[in-house]
């Protein structure tokens, strides 16, 4: 691969979904409290696979939009940017395409040093480098955004997401490249002992021998990995484009607004190239988008279908603590998405309620008894 490369469709989609994220993460952390005043004195977010900064078709890599989507937001003003409170860290490996990064930011910007935020672009690898880099500007302590999006290996050692999971209100996105689940067998035991945390955790996805299961459960473990760091909350998805290979995302939180606000992107990200984000945990049901989710009366997206009978299968549950079961396990779905799929499965049957009263989120629901 060159310096430049084809922009994909599954990291197009994927970039619309990092700007939606962002657009809602920024004002969260940055703008000061109308009652208080109060404001949190630094955010830091970390890029530690940056690329050149541009693709073959001149689209903008992440640090452009990253960089460009701040200073332009709609609610800049409120957010008193400063280089003191917002550090952006770009890591990119590559000699030749840190230098195009250099280039190209400086080409988008002017003079980095002039911006009203702290902007540092460094040649280094993300497993090696990120923890020393975040420790240099002073990133501990405040909130973090750690954004390890390679192409190729997931390699960042796991350690790097437990420093990070134990910061406060701080939060990863890690990507897997579309054959990463095939080319597992080259990497080093010891390199997968690293990212997951020992052997035996990773070994049994390495021996998963079915294909089509085989990257559903290397993703499951590496969100248990996540679990173990430290993250309260962890989704997993699948991202299909239309055309070309699917992507593979984990995100980690501990933040019930950073839960909801990752929700809201995938629902906001627009679909004119037909992409969908699958939960891993369906297979065969074809999330439909979010306007046919209640199209007409008694139909519903058939993931979510698939999806509330195995939680059910596991026992009678509250509509309420279906929808926290929907909101933090699953990879798109929210907890307003559980009574009104409760609502159209008592339609036709395929679930019953535990008292005969009006459904409430506090109603009992379950399977029907079988025959």
């Amino acid at each position: 691969m060159g310096v430049l490369w084809k922009l994909e469709p599954a990291t197009a989609a994927k970039h619309r979904l990092y700007q939606r994220y962002l657009d809602a993460w920024w004002p969260i952390l940055l703008q000061t409290s109308q009652h208080t005043g109060f404001s949190r004195p630094r955010v830091t977010l970390l890029d530690a696979f940056a690329g050149p900064g541009r693709y073959e078709g001149n689209e903008p890599g992440s640090p452009v939009f990253i960089i460009d989507r701040l200073l332009n937001h709609k609610a800049v003003e409120r957010m008193h940017l400063s280089q003191k409170r917002v550090h952006l860290i770009f890591i990119e490996k590559d000699r030749a395409r840190h230098e195009h990064l250099l280039k190209e930011l400086e080409s988008q910007f002017g003079a980095l040093a002039d911006l009203p935020v702290k902007v540092v672009v460094r040649r280094g690898e993300a497993g090696r480098d990120s923890l020393p880099l975040l420790t240099e500007l002073g990133a501990w302590g405040n909130p973090i955004l750690g954004i390890f999006d390679s192409w190729g290996s997931v390699n960042v050692p796991l350690e790097v997401m437990r420093r990070i999971a134990r910061n406060k209100s701080s939060e990863v996105i890690t990507t897997f490249g579309p054959n990463w689940f095939s080319r597992r067998e080259e990497l080093n035991a010891d390199i997968l002992d690293s990212v997951f945390g020992g052997r035996a955790h990773w070994t049994p996805a390495a021996d998963e021998s079915r294909p089509d299961e085989r990257w559903r459960a290397w993703l499951n473990t590496y969100r248990h990995a996540l679990q173990r760091a430290g993250f309260g909350y962890q989704l997993q998805f699948q991202l299909v484009p239309r055309t070309g290979q699917p992507l593979y995302l984990v995100f980690g939180t501990g933040s019930d607004a950073g839960l909801r606000a990752m929700k809201d992107a995938m629902w906001k990200v627009d679909d004119r190239d037909g992409e969908s984000f699958k939960d891993p945990r369906t297979r065969g049901a074809e999330a439909t988008g979010q306007l046919d989710l209640f199209q007409t009366e008694g139909a519903i997206d058939p993931e979510l279908l698939e999806l509330v009978n195995q939680r059910l299968a596991q026992g009678s549950i509250t509509v309420e603590r279906l929808g926290h079961w929907l909101l933090t396990e699953t990879a798109r779905w929210t907890s307003s998405h559980a009574l009104k799929a409760v609502r159209v499965m008592r339609q036709d049957g395929s679930v019953v309620l535990g008292s005969t009263g009006k459904l409430t989120t506090k109603s009992w629901v379950s399977l029907p008894a079988a025959a």
